[in-house]
C-alpha cells in the first residue's frame, strides 16, 4: 500500500500538533516548541510506522530541554535510539517507559548537536549524536550500569 505525499505530511502534522509543537516555514528558525523538519518526520513515519513516529515525537516533546531540539539531525538520531533500545535493551521501552522519559529528561540534547558542528563535512551529524546518545544509554542501561568498569576512563571520583 503506497500512502500518498498529502496524507503523510497531514499524519507529520497531526503528530507535531498533538503534542504541541508549531511547524514553521523552512525559512524560519524555530523556537522552542518549534520545528521546519516535516519531511523528516514524514521519512521516519514512513520507513518505521505512525507508532514510531508518535513515540518518537513524545520522547522529545515531553522531556526537559528537548522540545528546542527538534531538527532534522535530532529526529533521526532518537529515532535511530528508540531502534537500538528495542533491539539491545526491549524491556526499557516495554516495560520501564519511566526511566526511558528520566534518561531523556537529564540528557543535554542540544549541547550534544552543538558539538556535532564541528564534524560537519566530515561524519554525518546524526550517526555522531546517535554514537553520544548511545554510548550514555549503553552507561546508565547495559550490563556494566549496576557494576561500573573500576578502570573505565570517564569513572569519577569520589568527591
Amino acid at each position: 500500500m503506497t500512502v500518498s505525499p498529502r496524507v503523510s505530511a497531514l499524519c507529520a502534522e497531526q503528530i507535531f500538533s498533538d503534542f504541541g509543537i508549531t511547524i514553521v516555514p523552512a525559512n524560519v528558525m524555530p523556537a522552542v516548541g518549534e520545528t521546519r523538519a516535516v519531511v523528516t518526520l514524514q521519512r521516519i513515519c514512513r520507513r518505521y510506522g505512525e507508532d514510531h513516529g508518535r513515540f518518537l515525537v513524545m520522547t522529545l516533546a515531553e522531556t526537559a530541554n528537548n522540545k528546542s531540539a527538534l531538527t532534522e539531525t535530532t529526529l533521526w538520531a532518537v529515532s535511530d535510539m528508540i531502534r537500538a533500545t528495542n533491539e539491545n535493551f526491549p524491556d526499557l521501552i516495554e516495560n520501564n517507559v519511566e526511566s526511558w522519559f528520566k534518561f531523556w529528561d537529564a540528557l543535554p540534547l542540544g549541547w550534544l548537536e552543538h558539538w556535532c558542528l564541528d564534524l560537519d563535512g566530515i561524519i554525518p551529524k546524526r550517526y555522531a549524536l546517535s554514537g553520544m546518545i548511545y554510548e550514555r544509554l549503553k552507561r546508565q542501561f547495559g550490563g556494566l550500569a549496576k557494576q561500573p568498569d573500576l578502570l573505565d576512563d570517564r569513572r569519577r571520583g569520589a568527591a
